[in-house]
């Protein structure tokens, strides 16, 4: 089943079920008005919700209209609780050596998390604002939807209360993290809102591809219509969703409509050369990894960070190469508003 939350009637807008082939959609307000609510209510409203994925797939829906992503919002336009991991130890490790930072012992056992903010989630096609001094970057990431999460609840029960998956852009103004993780109290000014795809669907629509708590296909990264990363998400993912949900949930309960993302897609890359997607690797998922990757390689960055103008797309697709959750596509522009850059750092890694 695909849901989607259709930009009209509020800033939370109106739930519909959506076609697999993304096409058509219907909008079920006599079932839940929005998301969040059939999250509230999931063990009354699935099923339901599912009469309409079924009539949809058999041309026997009523109320049909043309799906068009650009007319929605993400699919939880304001969420109780966004918190970003790291599943990928290749991420974790470049990501410290570009700040030179050591990686945590407990790396291989522990997660990494912090709690962004949920109160604005972009919708996929939102214009993203990105002054050169910022560093602007793009972060492809999977996400899941939980319902409620009881404290304590442990790795083999958390994959009970995975609701729906999606894709997120985590947007990262790379210039000024050093500044605020030096400060002792994590991230704010340097995670603005992040970009969604503008569908999130149930596991079962993944198939075989859902194995394991993890999604095993391909994330597909465009960077100003130039393929720049290929990256296998299920085969590197160290730590699965249920292992997230669980460490989440170790001292609080996660409630209903809350969103774990994965971190940054990744996977080890042994040099420049061999990565690029021109040369039959795999790419990055953001620009940080290339840059470091450059550094090495030749002992300066050359990819420059996000400007005014630049376009990045992600998306991912099934094993007969249909979208599965839609696109995000977001395009970088001028701030409303000049900038003020307080601490940061003018020459981002």
């Amino acid at each position: 089943m695909k849901l989607c939350t259709l930009d009209r009637g509020g800033r939370d807008g109106r739930l519909a079920v959506v076609s697999r082939d993304l096409t058509i959609c219907q909008a079920v307000s006599d079932i839940a008005p929005t998301l969040q609510s059939a999250l509230d209510d999931w063990s009354g409203c699935e099923p339901r919700l599912r009469e309409v994925s079924a009539a949809l797939e058999n041309a026997h829906a009523r109320h049909a209209e043309p799906f068009e992503p650009r007319a929605c919002l993400a699919p939880l336009p304001r969420a109780f609780q966004w918190a970003d991991c790291s599943a990928y130890l290749s991420h974790v490790l470049l990501a410290r050596r570009a700040r030179g930072v050591p990686a945590p012992e407990d790396l291989e056992s522990v997660p990494l998390i912090y709690q962004g903010g949920s109160d604005d989630m972009l919708p996929a096609t939102a214009e993203i604002p990105a002054d050169p001094c910022w560093g602007a970057d793009f972060e492809a990431e999977l996400a899941v939807i939980t319902g409620d999460v009881p404290a304590a609840t442990g790795e083999a029960e958390a994959a009970a209360h995975i609701r729906l998956l999606t894709l997120v852009n985590d947007v990262s103004l790379r210039a000024l993290v050093p500044a605020e993780l030096a400060r002792g109290f994590g991230f704010y000014q340097s995670k603005p809102a992040s970009s969604f795809a503008p569908v999130a669907v149930t596991t079962d629509e993944l198939g075989s591809a859902w194995q394991g708590c993890r999604v095993h296909l391909e994330m597909r990264v465009d960077l100003n219509g130039r393929p720049f990363g290929r990256v296998a998400a299920g085969r590197t993912m160290h730590f699965s969703f249920a292992g997230l949900i669980a460490h989440a949930a170790r001292t609080r309960r996660l409630a209903a409509g809350s969103i774990i993302g994965s971190g940054t897609v990744s996977e080890h890359q042994a040099d420049l050369v061999s990565s690029l997607v021109e040369n039959g690797g795999s790419g990055c998922c953001c620009l940080l990894e290339r840059r470091l990757l450059e550094t090495l390689d030749g002992g300066t960055a050359r990819t420059p960070l996000l400007r005014p103008g630049d376009r990045v797309h992600i998306e991912m697709l099934d094993g007969d190469g249909a979208s599965v959750f839609g696109a995000i596509d977001n395009r970088y522009v001028e701030p409303a508003v000049a900038p003020v850059n307080r601490g940061g750092d003018q020459a981002p890694r």
